[in-house]
């Protein structure tokens, strides 16, 4: 999401249907996947999460905890590119991306601090961002297997971390952290990294999953399959595999169904068997597992796509890189979505403002990739680091 740009020289490549228009390198596919990302959290934040009879709706039930999670896993991805995908830097060059990456860190979480200030019922999730970029930082050395590995390790564990943690924490303030909460910044670290809606400590295991994938040679339409197939295998999983444990511990049906909108960011203090559900932000072992493996079939299915469309050359594939142009800014348009949602722009309960939501994105994208230019904050928070780097 927010470190997309020109990809290392180890990650550029001259096939069609992995470089973009414009800029050498690009994998059109991530792009493909992270315009969905952000389409889908502006669905879960502009439609209406249930329907008239009070059921789910299809929207919420197919992007809510998914489409944030997709972001972060993204996230991921996006470090390990710019730290020498495949073939990780070192030494020097290392230090180089860990001091740019850390710039990038700081910079997104004060334009979510700032994001913040805004009346507009979102609880907005770059401040969190740019907090688990800094965790992910001593990761930076580590190859695909080993990020894996800890990934799932991460998503089993950090859940049961945190509920020995949270009890010693003072509650969370707001949805959205703000910039009067650095007068409180020990307070501010507990909610960024524990009690708030996106726990930077859990959802480290999304970006370590995706610094893993990052890892990987992507281009090859036998890894995006594999990673396909293994994502839909571990969603369905741990999705099964929930619905055993939570019986297991005596939750019905009806236990369940009051959840499956969403538990903002955590379970229960004190409750340890609420960590065998899976529901939106939820942030238990199952919620990580179910939502990563989700985003990774996304994933894998986003580079398939670009794959199947570059069989009919590369204009075929620039359509669908201005198509889904707004995948390249997702930094820059996330921030006007979240303006979008003040009351001053559009009136709050205009459920058609959805409709005017995606023009104004993919049109921005489209505009931008046509014209090859990056987002106006992608390039603000960009300039320092590419300086740091040499590039």
């Amino acid at each position: 999401m927010v470190v997309a740009g020109r990809a290392p020289a180890s990650e550029r490549t001259r096939t069609t249907g992995a470089a973009g228009p414009g800029r050498a390198g690009r994998l059109v596919g991530l792009d493909v996947a992270r315009c969905l990302a952000l389409l889908g959290m502006v669905a879960t934040h502009v439609l209406p999460a249930t329907d008239v009879d009070g059921m789910l709706t299809t929207t919420q039930w197919l992007a809510g905890g998914r489409a944030s999670a997709l972001f972060a896993v993204l996230l991921g991805v996006s470090v390990a590119l710019v730290s020498g995908g495949s073939r990780p830097h070192a030494g020097g060059w290392l230090a180089r991306d860990a001091a740019g990456l850390a710039v990038r860190a700081v910079l997104v979480a004060g334009i979510g601090l700032l994001l913040g200030l805004l009346d507009t019922g979102i609880a907005v999730i770059l401040t969190y961002y740019g907090v688990v970029m800094l965790l992910a930082l001593p990761f930076l050395a580590l190859r695909a297997r080993a990020l894996l590995g800890l990934a799932v390790a991460w998503a089993v564990m950090s859940p049961l971390v945190s509920q020995v943690v949270r009890p010693e924490l003072p509650p969370r303030q707001f949805d959205s952290p703000a910039p009067e909460q650095l007068e409180e910044p020990v307070r501010l670290l507990g909610e960024l990294l524990f009690t708030g809606y996106y726990p930077a400590f859990c959802w480290l295991a999304y970006v370590l999953l995706g610094m893993g994938l990052g890892r990987l040679d992507l281009r090859p339409v036998g890894t995006a399959l594999r990673l396909a197939v293994v994502g839909l295998l571990v969603a369905v999983g741990a999705t099964i595999a929930s619905w055993v444990a939570s019986a297991a511990v005596g939750f019905t049906g009806d236990d369940l169904a009051a959840v499956e909108g969403g538990m903002f960011g955590q379970t229960p203090l004190g409750e340890w068997r609420w960590l065998a559900v899976v529901a939106p932000h939820s942030t238990t072992p199952f919620d990580l597992l179910q939502t990563g493996g989700s985003a990774v079939l996304v994933i894998g299915a986003c580079l398939l796509l670009v794959a199947g469309v570059g069989l009919a050359g590369g204009g075929a594939v620039r359509v669908v890189a201005v198509v889904f142009g707004a995948g390249t800014a997702t930094l820059s348009l996330y921030a006007l979505h979240v303006v979008m949602r003040t009351e001053q722009v559009w009136p709050t309960e205009e459920p058609g403002s959805f409709r005017w939501h995606l023009l104004v994105l993919l049109w921005s994208g489209a505009v931008l990739v046509a014209v090859g230019r990056r987002g106006p904050l992608e390039w603000a928070v960009g300039l320092l680091p590419r300086r740091i780097a040499g590039r």
